[in-house]
């Protein structure tokens, strides 16, 4: 079956997220980002955010951006910001969490590569399990909701609000600014699938094709 417009748009914005937030951008993919146009979108914030991030790539440099994810995101120690959505959940210990993700990804036909040493609830993980749900496996949008709502919804708000801080980049800061509100967008429309109605449509115009960071 062929990707929607809309789909192709909701799955690639997964794999760029996926993308920035497992490893830190190298030259070429903040060229591509600082090469895309405004997304239509009718001056919403979301557009607002994509805007922000593709200016804040723009002037961007490679390797001062290496240093401060390693030093925000993989530091020596405990890093200033966890990925990790487990750290934003109060409802389960970190092993009956995992455990409940790992059965739910299995059901999906998905696991985490033998080498990766990556928790399977690290957010570049679910945000890629999000686009190989939409772009490869084509699932309907039930299937997708209940994956969304049960492993990047519960965390999202809190973890791109640590994101968005200044003490990451001010990139990165960007990053988390365009990624909640991408959520909270993700949200309302799962909500208003619910309700029986149309879902309201993303940007039509596609940001680049990002290579996923894939579990399976």
């Amino acid at each position: 079956m062929t990707l929607s417009d809309e789909d192709a748009t909701r799955a690639n914005f997964y794999g760029l997220l996926a993308h920035l937030f497992y490893a830190p951008p190298d030259t070429a993919l903040l060229e591509a980002l600082a090469d895309e146009g405004l997304l239509d979108t009718d001056g919403s914030a979301l557009g607002d955010a994509w805007e922000a991030l593709v200016e804040a790539a723009a002037v961007t440099d490679c390797d001062t951006e290496r240093a401060a994810y390693d030093k925000a995101f993989a530091g020596t120690g405990r890093a200033r910001v966890t990925l990790y959505t487990r750290a934003y959940r109060r409802r389960y210990a970190n092993e009956a969490l995992l455990a409940r993700l790992r059965a739910d990804l299995a059901a999906l036909g998905l696991s985490r590569r033998e080498a990766s040493q990556e928790p399977e609830d690290h957010i570049a993980a679910l945000c890629e399990a999000m686009r190989h749900l939409i772009a490869t496996q084509n699932l309907g949008l039930a299937q997708q909701k209940r994956f969304f709502n049960r492993w990047i919804d519960p965390a999202a708000q809190a973890l791109c609000d640590a994101i968005s801080r200044p003490r990451c980049s001010a990139f990165y800061e960007q990053v988390g600014r365009f990624a909640k509100l991408f959520f909270e967008v993700e949200r309302s429309a799962f909500e208003i699938f619910d309700a029986g109605t149309q879902p309201v449509k993303p940007a039509s115009n596609a940001p680049p094709t990002i290579p996923g960071r894939s579990l399976n």
